[in-house]
């Protein structure tokens, strides 16, 4: 088993000790956290997710690029996240990219390891960027998606979608929910 560093870290080192490390890790508070193994079922609805919002960025013809799991999304020094999908906009990023600096879209698909920390820490830290617009909450086991959207003022508007099609604006996205569980 791969010890864990003990003392804190910034996002600078948490990076580098990344590098080469076998599994995935979050890095909360300046602690590194091991990221639990994937199920099959939480791989799927993913899949479907990544799916769904690279069939919307093209159908929309946008200058947006949706990426899945394993890009690090750097909330501050000592936070740094993995959301299972994100969307950016603008151009491309470099090939050997590991932080993408201004998200649009975060999507977790929860897991019942981290069940806790979807709907809680994860939620305030990716909020705390400017950039993201809306985070999803993607339960595999067929649940409502809640829809976090910022409002113009600031406020999180939280939705609760059963089913149906979900505009994301910005960027100018509408997206199939339903696709998730199919």
């Amino acid at each position: 088993m791969l010890a864990l560093p003990t003392r804190k870290l910034t996002f600078d080192e948490f990076l580098a000790w990344t590098e080469g490390q076998p599994g995935r890790y979050e890095l909360y508070w300046g602690r590194v956290y091991a990221m639990a193994p994937e199920r099959a079922g939480h791989a799927k609805v993913k899949f479907a997710v990544q799916t769904e919002l690279h069939r919307a960025i093209v159908g929309a013809g946008l200058l947006c690029h949706m990426l899945p799991d394993e890009m690090t999304d750097h909330v501050d020094e000592h936070i740094v996240h993995e959301p299972d999908a994100l969307v950016y906009c603008g151009p491309e990023v470099a090939d050997d990219t590991v932080e993408i600096e201004s998200p649009v879209i975060v999507v977790e698909v929860l897991s019942p390891y981290a069940r806790h920390m979807d709907a809680s820490a994860r939620l305030v830290g990716y909020f705390q960027v400017a950039s993201v617009q809306h985070d999803l909450i993607v339960d595999p086991e067929g649940r409502p998606t809640l829809h976090h959207r910022r409002q113009l003022d600031g406020t999180i508007l939280t939705r609760i979608v059963r089913s149906g099609r979900l505009q994301l604006d910005p960027p100018g996205l509408e997206i199939d929910v339903s696709a998730f569980h199919s």
